[in-house]
C-alpha cells in the first residue's frame, strides 16, 4: 500500500478501537445516574449496590477510553500534519474546549463519585454522577463539532493557504452538527442500555443475584425501548440532510449509480459492480428512498455518475466516488443491528410487563450475545460516515491524499511500524479490560448475606409474590 493507505488504515483501526469505549462511557454513566437517583428517592439499598457494580465496569471502560483517545489525537501531528496545518485554526478550537472544559469536568466528578461513597451525602453523590453525564455529553458535543465541520465546513475563510475561523457561532450552529450530535448521543445511551441489559440477562440466566439484577434489567429495558425508537428518528433526519449536504455519500450509501425518477426505491441488499457501475442483483422496496429523503412519495435522488460529473466541473478532474460497497453495506449493517436491538428491547419490555422474563432462558441467552449489536452498529455507522465522505478529508476543501504528512517526514515504514505497535498495545489493553470486566461480572454484586432479609426490599417489586427465583 501507499503511505496514504497505511495512514488511513492506522487512523481507521485506532479510531474504531477507541470508539468501542466512548459510547459505553456516555450511555452507562447515564444509566448509573438513573439507578442512583432511584436510590436517593426510594432509599432502597439494592439500587446503591447496583450503582456500585455498574460503576466498576464504567471505570474500567473509562480508563481504556481515555488512554486510546489521547493516543488518537497524536496522529493529527504525526500521520496528518498537512491536514492539521491546513485546518488547525478551525478544527483545533472545539478540541481545545473539549479538553479544557468538558473532559476536566468529567474527570473531576468521576473522582468525586468514585471516592465519595462514604464521604458525600446521597444527594451530593448522585449530583456528582449527573455532572459526569453532563461532562461526557459535552465531550461528545465538542468532538462532533469538529467532525461536523469536516463533513460540512462553515464559518471559515481561506487565508494564506489555510482555513481560518470567521464565525464560531456558525460552527456551533452547523446543520450537520445538529443532526449528528443527537444521533450519536442517543446511540450511546442505547449502547449503554444494551450493555447493562445483556449483562443483567447473563446474571439472571446463571441465577446469580437474580432479584437485584432484575432491577437493572428493568431500567435498561425501558431506556433501550425508548432510545431504540428515538435513534431511528434522528438518524433518519441525518440521512435526509445528506440530500443537500453530501449527495455523493447518499448515492453511494444506496449504490444508486444514476439519478432516479421521482419514485426512487430503497435497496435492502444488492450485489455491487463498482467497475461497471451496476448492481446486478437487488431486492428493493418501491419508493422508499424517495420517502426517506423527502418525506413524500415524489422527489428525484441524484445518482453517483451525475454527482461525479458535477464535482469534476466544480473541483477539476478526479475520482470523487467513495468506496461504494463499503458505504452501502456499512449503512445497512447499522440499520439491521439497530432494528434488531429495537425488536429485542420491545420483546424484553413485553416479558417484563408479563413478569415472565426470568423463565425465558433462551431469550436471556440471546440478550447476552446481543451485547455485540451496539458495537456493530456504532462501528458500521462511523465507517459509513467517514468512508462515504471520501476522497475528502474536509468535504469540498481538502482531499484526503493532500492531508497526509509529507513522506520525507513520515514514511510508509514509519506508519507500518507504529501501526504494529498500536495493535500490540491496544490488544494488551483490550485483554486487560475484558479480563477485568469478566472478573467483575462473574463476582456479581459485593457479597451481602443480609440482602435477602432486608426489610425494605419487597419481594413482589418485580418477581411477583413468591420471590423464589434465587
Amino acid at each position: 500500500m501507499t503511505q496514504l493507505g497505511w495512514a488511513e488504515l492506522q487512523f481507521g483501526v485506532t479510531t474504531i478501537f477507541h470508539f468501542f469505549f466512548v459510547p459505553v462511557t456516555i450511555g452507562l454513566s447515564f444509566l448509573i445516574a438513573v439507578l442512583e437517583t432511584i436510590y436517593v428517592r426510594t432509599k432502597k439499598p439494592v439500587y446503591r449496590d447496583l450503582a456500585k457494580f455498574w460503576g466498576h465496569l464504567f471505570l474500567i471502560n473509562f480508563a481504556v477510553g481515555v488512554v486510546t483517545g489521547l493516543l488518537q489525537e497524536f496522529q493529527f501531528g504525526l500521520d496528518w500534519a498537512t491536514y492539521s496545518k491546513f485546518v488547525g485554526d478551525v478544527f483545533g478550537a472545539p478540541l481545545a474546549v473539549e479538553a479544557l472544559a468538558a473532559f476536566f469536568l468529567e474527570s473531576t466528578f468521576i473522582g468525586a463519585w468514585a471516592f465519595g461513597w462514604d464521604r458525600l451525602s446521597a444527594r451530593a453523590h448522585a449530583l456528582a454522577i449527573w455532572l459526569v453525564v453532563l461532562g461526557t455529553s459535552l465531550s461528545a458535543f465538542w468532538i462532533l463539532t469538529a467532525n461536523s465541520w469536516m463533513q460540512e465546513p462553515v464559518g471559515y475563510a481561506i487565508s494564506h493557504g489555510k482555513a481560518v475561523m470567521t464565525s464560531f457561532g456558525a460552527v456551533l450552529t452547523n446543520p450537520q452538527l445538529w443532526v449528528e450530535f443527537p444521533h450519536t448521543e442517543l446511540a450511546a445511551i442505547l449502547t449503554g442500555s444494551f450493555f447493562m441489559l445483556a449483562i443483567s440477562a447473563y446474571q439472571i440466566w446463571r441465577k446469580k443475584n437474580v432479584e437485584a439484577f432484575s432491577h437493572s434489567f428493568k431500567v435498561s429495558t425501558i431506556v433501550a425501548a425508548i432510545t431504540s425508537v428515538l435513534v431511528i428518528f434522528v438518524g433518519d433526519a441525518q440521512a435526509a440532510h445528506l440530500v443537500k449536504a453530501q449527495p455523493m455519500k447518499l448515492a453511494a450509501a444506496e449504490a444508486l449509480w444514476n439519478t432516479s425518477s421521482k419514485h426512487a426505491p430503497w435497496s435492502v441488499v444488492a450485489t455491487i459492480n463498482a467497475k461497471k457501475h451496476t448492481d446486478p442483483f437487488q431486492i428493493q422496496i418501491p419508493e422508499m428512498l424517495t420517502l426517506l429523503a423527502y418525506k413524500r412519495l415524489s422527489g428525484s435522488v441524484q445518482g453517483i455518475n451525475q454527482v461525479q460529473a458535477q464535482m469534476v466541473h466544480r473541483y477539476g478532474p478526479g475520482n470523487y466516488i467513495p468506496p461504494v460497497a463499503v458505504t452501502f453495506y456499512s449503512f445497512r449493517t447499522m440499520i439491521f443491528a439497530g432494528t434488531a436491538m429495537m425488536a429485542l428491547a420491545y420483546y424484553a419490555l413485553y416479558l417484563l410487563r408479563k413478569k415472565r422474563f426470568i423463565q425465558k432462558t433462551w431469550f436471556l441467552r440471546i440478550l447476552t450475545w446481543a451485547i455485540a449489536l451496539p458495537y456493530l452498529a456504532n462501528s458500521a455507522g462511523w465507517i459509513m460516515t467517514e468512508v462515504g465522505r471520501q476522497p475528502w478529508v474536509v468535504y469540498g476543501l481538502q482531499l484526503t491524499a493532500r492531508g497526509v504528512s509529507p513522506e520525507v517526514s513520515v514514511s510508509s515504514l514509519d506508519i507500518e511500524l507504529s501501526l504494529m505497535a498500536f495493535i500490540v498495545f491496544y490488544g494488551a489493553m483490550a485483554y486487560a479490560a475484558i479480563h477485568l470486566w469478566k472478573k467483575a461480572i462473574q463476582q456479581g454484586l459485593d457479597p451481602d448475606p443480609d440482602f435477602e432479609q432486608r426489610a425494605d426490599e419487597p419481594k413482589d417489586l418485580i418477581l411477583g409474590s413468591t420471590g423464589a427465583y434465587d
